[in-house]
């Protein structure tokens, strides 16, 4: 299984350049906007641009580095990424996924917390607060006292 999506048992031909299988894209598909309404240049090939921002996001390639030829260009993958992150379309399609394999029983809900603490020296924030004394003027008054 993977992403959470069904694994049906079969499997499917995928290249190194294809995310998701049939059944896989059968889940996503329909939760994706579609044209009906929408203004301007209609969606094209769905499924061509969603496998661009996986594989961008698999490999941790720069968008302009995408293989035009496997999915179109990369203006396009990213500006559709901006445009359903922006509208909520990943947090929708998460959802629906992760409940769906919730109700398979394939979650484990088990929370792992770290309560770690990590301290900082008062002048390593970088910041400037001349309303707090840190102590730093009078440091310097005392080496300058010992030398002399």
């Amino acid at each position: 299984m993977e992403f959470g999506l069904p694994d049906t048992g079969q499997v499917s031909e995928l290249t190194r350049f294809e995310a998701l299988t049939d059944e896989q894209w059968a889940v996503v598909e329909p939760l994706l906007p579609s044209n009906e309404g929408r203004k301007g240049r209609p969606f094209t090939n769905n499924r061509r641009i969603v496998n661009g921002i996986i594989h961008r996001y698999r490999t941790g390639i720069p968008w302009r580095a995408l293989p035009r030829e496997q999915y179109g260009p990369w203006q396009t993958v990213w500006k559709r990424h901006r445009s359903y992150a922006r509208r909520g379309v990943w947090d929708h399609v998460l959802s629906h996924v992760i409940s769906q394999a919730d109700t398979r029983g394939e979650v484990d809900w088990a929370v792992s917390i770290d309560a770690t603490i990590n301290r900082a020296h008062q002048h390593a924030t970088n910041t400037k607060r001349p309303e707090q004394d840190t102590g730093g003027a009078i440091e310097l008054q005392e080496i300058s006292h010992r030398g002399g």
